[in-house]
């Protein structure tokens, strides 16, 4: 991925997600207006590539959503507290990349590993065929792990 984004734009726009959802929290008490599903993945997946210099899959390729300059096949996640310190897998990947931001903090790795361990240690399959993982779970299997089986960083996670 080019590293010619102007990440000050980006935060901008994540940050007015942010103050549209607690708005019509606000305006709709009782009902939940997170930021989940496909607008968080794709977000997710465009940080990912910058940072690992990823070659992103067409959206909605299934399995995988990127591949690496070595050949891994990448699952790319991140998660936001609002939705819950944890992620949710559908198929035992290749590699996994988990970032996280929590509301108003910046991104940050949180797992970069191969996928059968976090698949391994995973819950069980919901109804919409899904395993949940937290990231202190992903933490722990994360110290395991050894620099060979991690993807380097090309560039440092952006202020978003």
């Amino acid at each position: 991925m080019n590293g010619d984004v102007d990440w000050e734009r980006v935060k901008r726009y994540l940050d007015d997600l942010h103050t549209a959802s607690d708005g019509l929290g606000r305006m709709f008490p009782g009902r939940r207006f997170t930021l989940d599903g496909h607008l968080v993945g794709s977000i997710g997946e465009v940080i990912a590539a910058y940072i690992f210099d990823l070659e992103l899959n067409p959206s909605g390729t299934p399995g995988h959503d990127a591949r690496a300059r070595d050949g891994r096949r990448v699952e790319i996640k991140l998660t936001q507290t609002e939705c819950g310190p944890r992620v949710a897998i559908r198929s035992d990947p290749d590699h996994l990349i988990v970032l996280h931001r929590p509301k108003g903090g910046s991104i940050r790795v949180a797992f970069n590993g191969p996928g059968a361990p976090a698949w391994a240690a995973a819950g069980g399959m919901g109804k919409n065929g899904q395993r949940p993982i937290s990231l202190t779970r992903l933490a722990g299997i994360a110290k395991d792990i050894p620099e060979s089986g991690k993807l380097p960083e090309v560039r440092k996670p952006p202020d978003v």
